[in-house]
């Protein structure tokens, strides 16, 4: 079964909450520049909430393919698109809520946590999420 719309986005926030939260958590005091957990999990949220906009996006374009799905190596590629918008509204400083440091947020701890939740919900999504929720796939991706 191809995931539904339904099930990707909430797949989607399950990951970035569950994944995402306890990563950030980790990364935060190792990334360069010193930023603060606020600032992290600011950005975590601003993912999440660009994230189920580009469902949709992802959503609309899926229906111009005969399948109506693509293919995993897509889902991973994606990351391109969504970090360089992502960092676009930090560098114009347009995410609400992040006290913004005199020099912006700094571009290699975004780059690093980014890339690293990103990296691990992808292979988690693709691989051993299937054994513990043996029925997620069943159900077009829905969580609950």
């Amino acid at each position: 079964m191809l995931p539904t719309l339904n099930g990707r986005i909430q797949t989607r926030i399950f990951m970035l909450v569950v994944f995402g939260g306890v990563i950030t958590l980790v990364l935060t005091p190792v990334l360069p520049g010193d930023p603060d957990y606020r600032t992290t999990y600011l950005i975590l949220a601003a993912v999440l909430v660009l994230g189920v906009l580009w469902e949709l996006v992802y959503h609309a374009i899926q229906q111009l393919r005969w399948e109506k799905d693509w293919p995993t190596l897509f889902g991973l590629v994606t990351a391109l698109n969504e970090g360089a918008l992502l960092w676009l509204l930090l560098d114009l400083e347009l995410v609400p809520g992040i006290d913004y440091p005199y020099d912006g947020v700094p571009f290699w701890a975004f780059f690093i946590d980014f890339s690293v939740i990103w990296l691990v919900v992808w292979v988690w999504t693709n691989g051993p999420m299937r054994v513990p929720f043996i029925r997620w796939r069943f159900f077009g991706g829905r969580i609950i």
